[in-house]
């Protein structure tokens, strides 16, 4: 999946534009788009909206462990078939442990959102087999952390990637970009956080989607020269050890050759979803 698109519980009159808009993921949102007073009703809303229309994945992104509101929220939910819960302020395996006990169907992306969650954000990604997911919540953790802009994140970030490649759960997506008229921005967010081995990203408004899939596909001369190391490869007998040396002067290792793998893998299920 290349992106998620938050959609407020509490404005059910948005709930099909959202899917309308093509994320690879609907997020029906009941914790921080929603105020106390609508928390029920967005409950309502979002889990009968569900039953009644989504044929493609949705998330629903519940309140946090701890909350006043979680108990109903995951009572809610286990009525939805197979289920994927955004799980929130996940501070250890307990908290996803905890979930899975009340809603044995669900799948979930467990959000790290403070420095507890981020030390134990291999712990959590590897809590259960039903952890599908980790994605960062950058806002929360931000704070938390005292720190400010990309650079602050940027070892955050790294750590989560390592957490979640070292799991088995490939490449993580990014978490939102706040600022939703500034385009360029979020390109260049996006380039950075690709650059750290993120796929993907979760939006907060349809106009981002675009560039997100934009940033987060791979360049014609990237596929094409994944595609002729590959080949070189192939050639020369080595595609599964060995080391050659490229018309151009690269030497070709093993390494190289998962990474261009990668590479073709990922533009076919670009090809394939579009």
């Amino acid at each position: 999946m290349l992106t998620a698109l938050y959609v407020p519980a509490n404005r059910p009159d948005r709930f099909a534009k959202a899917v309308a808009a093509g994320p690879d993921v609907v997020v029906f949102d009941l914790e921080d788009a929603v105020p106390v007073d609508d928390k029920a009703g967005a409950r309502g809303w979002a889990v009968a909206w569900i039953a009644a229309n989504a044929h493609g994945p949705v998330e629903v992104r519940v309140n946090a462990p701890g909350t006043p509101w979680i108990e109903d929220d995951l009572a809610a939910v286990a009525a939805v078939p197979s289920v994927r819960i955004r799980l929130p302020k996940v501070e250890g395996a307990a908290d996803v442990c905890a979930v899975l006990e009340k809603v044995p169907t669900a799948r979930i992306t467990a959000l790290i959102e403070s420095p507890l969650g981020l030390e134990k954000a291999f712990e959590i990604a590897t809590a259960d087999p039903r952890v599908v997911a980790v994605a960062l919540g950058e806002a929360d953790l931000s704070s938390a952390l005292g720190v400010d802009g990309p650079a602050g994140l940027a070892w955050a970030r790294g750590r989560l990637v390592s957490a979640s490649r070292a799991a088995g759960l490939g490449a993580p997506m990014m978490s939102v970009f706040p600022r939703v008229n500034d385009d360029e921005g979020l390109r260049a967010s996006c380039l950075e956080g690709r650059a750290l081995g993120f796929v993907g990203r979760t939006a907060i408004h349809p106009r981002q989607l675009a560039t997100i899939v934009e940033c987060f596909t791979p360049t014609p001369g990237q596929i094409a020269e994944a595609e002729g190391l590959l080949a070189a490869v192939e050639k020369a007998g080595v595609a599964d050890g060995g080391v050659i040396v490229l018309a151009d002067g690269r030497m070709v290792d093993p390494a190289m050759v998962g990474r261009a793998r990668e590479v073709t893998t990922l533009m076919r299920e670009i090809e394939l979803r579009s």
